[in-house]
């Protein structure tokens, strides 16, 4: 803040500011002192120039404020406001310095009423989907013939005479059992869980449909409370939904174990077409009669093939005893030709047992040990003479290489008397030793006298 001036000499040290530079300073103590938030009010004074920015006011019954939402923020919202519509905008607040105007910059924005509830109706639809009710694994099948249908709807809409009249048309001996209930206002949704358990506990319908007429996202808010999810959920009888209009989506569609467009689609869904199945019928009795006409002709010419195949007893009885003959001449045959072959099987036998007869054996083996005994004397008289005259040619061989034969030649054999130690030079004896001589015809003792070398 500045101060204001006290004398002419402090006027030089005060600040003084530049308009610009006060808005400047300004719009940064806005944007930076408060939070982003949301705001909601009345459009009014909407501008689109060619830039393609928004510009427009938020009112409510007291106040307003200038707004502008630029072209890289609008682009993104799903609708043009419009003077008087109702919105929740999410806002920075800022300043335009141009103007000195207080200003807010409009960063998303969206309808009021329906967008809170748009919002509330996504979190939901993403938190159960999260915890898997909208799994296909977990969903009934509806019966095709069901017993008895059951209805929760309003008695006094629209829905439930759309309903009654698609089930009178398509299949009217079904019976239908209805369960009153509020499809809107702040009672409906508990008043759909009490019919959805009623009906549960008494089991006197084998299928539910939950329908209503079209309506706003208010209007059908009652379909997408969690406790109707839940209990369309735990439910053990199949539901078929059909709320509200063709584009309309709630979380008892995304819950239920069949979506029909329309309350009339879901009575569709739930019974058979009387005349579709008149027509399956008699289709079905065309096709038992020629089946049926089709086994009778096979029979009738399978029996007359038959009839044609049995023969006349006379003519049996002639075949039988023809086949009797065959067989009686087959045995004959068979055994005469058995005895045959035992009758020589058993020549064999005697002739082996006569042959193997002790006696036989006894002197078989009798001839061949006088013939062994033969073959014994030859080789060992044999055998002694050619080893008597081995043993001449030997004797004569060594007679002739032996020290003996040399001294029948004249020669002597010369050894030492004491030791017998055979003198092979005159080194070895010394004079006046004894030595003896060995002739061939005896020996003599010697002394010798003197050595002498060659």
């Amino acid at each position: 803040m500045t101060d204001f001036p006290q004398d002419n000499k402090k006027t030089a040290e005060r600040h003084v500011y530049r308009v610009s530079e006060l808005n400047q300073d300004v719009r940064t103590l806005l944007e930076t002192g408060f939070p982003k938030l949301w705001l909601e009010g009345e459009i009014s004074n909407f501008s689109c120039p060619t830039s393609g920015h928004w510009y427009f006011s938020l009112k409510d019954q007291r106040a307003q404020v200038r707004c502008a939402m630029f072209k890289n923020k609008n682009h993104s919202v799903g609708f043009t406001p419009k003077q008087g519509d109702q919105v929740l905008a999410k806002i920075k607040i800022s300043l335009y310095e141009a103007r000195g105007e207080y200003q807010l910059i409009v960063e998303s924005l969206e309808e009021a009423g329906f967008g809170a509830l748009q919002r509330a109706f996504e979190a939901l639809k993403n938190k159960l989907q999260k915890e898997g009710l909208f799994d296909a694994s977990v969903k009934l099948s509806l019966p095709i013939h069901p017993k008895q249908i059951g209805v929760i709807t309003s008695p006094t809409g629209a829905a439930i005479r759309d309903i009654l009249s698609v089930l009178k048309r398509r299949f009217p001996g079904i019976p239908v059992l209805l369960y009153p209930v509020a499809v809107q206002g702040d009672s409906a949704a508990h008043q759909i869980v009490k019919a959805l358990q009623t009906a549960n506990q008494n089991k006197h319908c084998d299928v539910l449909v939950l329908a209503r007429g079209g309506g706003s996202l208010e209007d059908l808010w009652a379909f997408n409370e969690e406790i109707v999810a839940r209990a369309i959920f735990h439910s053990d009888i199949p539901i078929v939904s059909g709320i509200g209009h063709e584009i309309d989506f709630t979380i008892a569609d995304f819950v239920a174990d069949f979506r029909a467009a329309t309350p009339s689609a879901a009575a569709e869904q739930v019974v058979p077409d009387q005349a579709d199945i008149q027509a399956y019928i008699v289709i079905l009795r065309q096709q038992l009669t020629s089946n049926v006409i089709n086994l009778l002709n096979n029979k009738s010419e399978k029996l007359q093939w038959l009839s044609k195949r049995i023969k006349h007893p006379s003519q049996q009885l002639r075949e039988k005893t023809q086949r009797l003959d065959e067989l009686e001449l087959r045995l004959y045959q068979s055994t005469k030709h058995q005895f045959s072959f035992k009758k020589m099987t058993y020549e064999q036998v005697r002739k082996q047992l006569v042959h193997l007869s002790p006696n036989s054996v006894l002197k078989k083996n009798q001839q061949k040990l006088e013939f062994l005994n033969h073959r014994l004397c030859q080789n060992i008289t044999s055998r002694l003479t050619q080893n008597t005259n081995r043993f001449m040619i030997a004797s004569r061989t060594l007679h002739t290489v032996s020290p003996l034969a040399t001294l029948d030649r004249g020669y002597a054999i010369v050894s030492q008397r004491n030791n017998n130690c055979i003198v092979q030079s005159y080194n070895n004896v010394k004079p006046k030793d004894e030595i003896k001589v060995r002739l061939s015809n005896g020996q003599l003792v010697c002394s010798v006298k003197e050595t002498l070398p060659d």
